[in-house]
């Protein structure tokens, strides 16, 4: 612990501080309450979903306690002692309050005890302080850690892909163009839609890497899942064939999310009972067994056999569109499912073709609640077939001769997938819309923060 006059986690306070111990804390006002027998405040630093009670003196300055409304910052100092309530074992008998920030206003937006995730949207800067929020920023930190932790552990290098790049990975061209890009580039440059293309040239000398960071769509799109600007992980592995990829794709999946609802246990208690009650059981039933795999033609055979009325058409190449995914991941397999083996004009330029002529070699795995939470493929490494299919593609290949000289030089088959880290997040904390899991969420007409 530190010494007194340093200011102490609440985290660490509730796990390391010993009673009688002196303390220093830090922290906003949640809520307050003021009477003739014992007042107190209840403090929230962050660090943890818990609050601490800090209990006012009989003789407390009636004006500066007039200053310690909700949203308030302060400085306690005080000493840790055995609470006679039942809701915390603790709390702070206070010596000293000072008011580090003012925050006791009439227009302070987050006094209610419960305000919409829609209203808090509009308040982009300040939701960070509400307990959905609270909760969302630690668990994505956690995930965050454990993304990390699962390749450094495995050998895989983290590779700083770039942001500003002149390639367009999907080929969908869904791109942010940078306006000033011929005159300072010499030539068009977008934001990243994805880093795959360029963490290719690593995996070709460095054998297993990956790359996490932000990436940017301009796909005029609205719904729950879908964001301007999101995080992707992508690992890309050489000398592998789609059974690697999708054996390293189970193994990350169900790893790191067990490793999260381990380390926020608390922050998944909230979760369950605030925002969809059953998550957590739903999520672990999930990872506890293999996940299932079906190829594209089977999982159509499956949805045309259902019975079951869908908006959008399917059989044999149709797409798979997000009613079909949940159809298959919540109702028929009742967990994860990789779909394999897409028809190629379905998919990306790169996607290895089969020896079938008409599917790729790639894959989605299908989560309940979400649909697509990830997307990889073994990668085209034939030079002449890539060129081909560029060809066919009608796709110059102007800007991406580096990307075919890989294919010339010591290639390998290889392979990799990309998972949207906010679209995981909702998965395991069952918020149901992604500008919830974003700090600063970029959609259509929405930019402000």
């Amino acid at each position: 612990m530190a010494g007194v006059d340093r200011r102490v986690p609440i985290r660490r306070l509730l796990s390391e501080a010993a009673e009688g111990q002196p303390v220093v804390i830090t922290g906003w006002v949640k809520t307050s309450r003021f009477g003739k027998n014992v007042s107190f405040v209840h403090l929230f630093d962050g660090s943890t979903p818990n609050t601490i009670q800090a209990v006012l003196p009989a003789n407390f300055d009636a004006e500066l306690q007039g200053q310690l409304g909700v949203g308030t910052a302060l400085r306690v100092t005080g000493q840790w002692v055995a609470s006679p309530g039942s809701e915390q074992a603790l709390e702070v008998a206070v010596e000293d309050v000072q008011v580090v920030g003012a925050g006791n206003t009439p227009d302070y937006p987050l006094q209610k005890k419960r305000t919409t995730l829609e209203f808090l949207r509009t308040i982009a800067h300040l939701r960070p302080r509400s307990n959905t929020h609270q909760a969302v920023v630690r668990v994505r930190n956690s995930l965050s850690w454990q993304i990390h932790r699962f390749f450094q552990e495995r050998g895989f290098l983290w590779i700083h892909t770039p942001v500003i790049t002149g390639a367009d990975a999907e080929g969908a061209g869904e791109v942010f163009p940078l306006s000033n890009a011929p005159e300072f580039f010499g030539r068009p440059a977008f934001l990243t839609v994805s880093g795959q293309l360029e963490v290719e040239c690593f995996a070709q000398s460095h054998t297993d890497v990956y790359t996490f960071g932000p990436t940017f769509r301009a796909e005029n799109s609205n719904t729950a899942r879908h964001a301007s600007e999101f995080w992707m992980i992508e690992p890309e592995i050489a000398f592998a064939d789609l059974d690697d990829v999708v054996a390293l794709a189970e193994d990350f999946v169900r790893t790191v999310a067990a490793a999260v609802l381990e380390q926020c246990s608390d922050d998944f208690a909230f979760f369950d009972r605030f925002i969809e009650k059953g998550v957590v059981e739903a999520v672990q039933k999930a990872i506890e067994k293999p996940f299932q795999r079906v190829t594209y033609h089977e999982a159509q055979a499956i949805l045309e056999a259902s019975g079951r009325e869908f908006e959008f058409p399917v059989g044999v190449g149709a797409h798979l569109q997000a009613e079909h995914e949940r159809f298959l991941a919540e109702e028929h397999f009742e967990g994860p499912v990789f779909v394999t083996d897409y028809p190629a004009d379905q998919k990306a330029f790169y996607m290895r073709r089969n020896d079938d002529g008409e599917t790729v070699a790639a894959t989605d795995l299908l989560v309940p609640r979400i649909g697509e939470m990830l997307g990889g493929s073994q990668r085209e490494e034939r030079h002449d077939v890539l060129v081909q299919e560029l060809k066919r593609r009608g796709m110059s290949d102007e800007h991406l001769w580096w990307y075919l000289d890989l294919r010339k030089f010591g290639t390998t088959p290889h392979g990799g997938f990309g998972l949207g880290f906010d679209r995981m997040l909702m998965w395991i904390t069952g918020v149901q819309n992604i500008r919830d899991v974003i700090p600063f969420p970029r959609s259509p007409g929405s930019a402000e923060f």
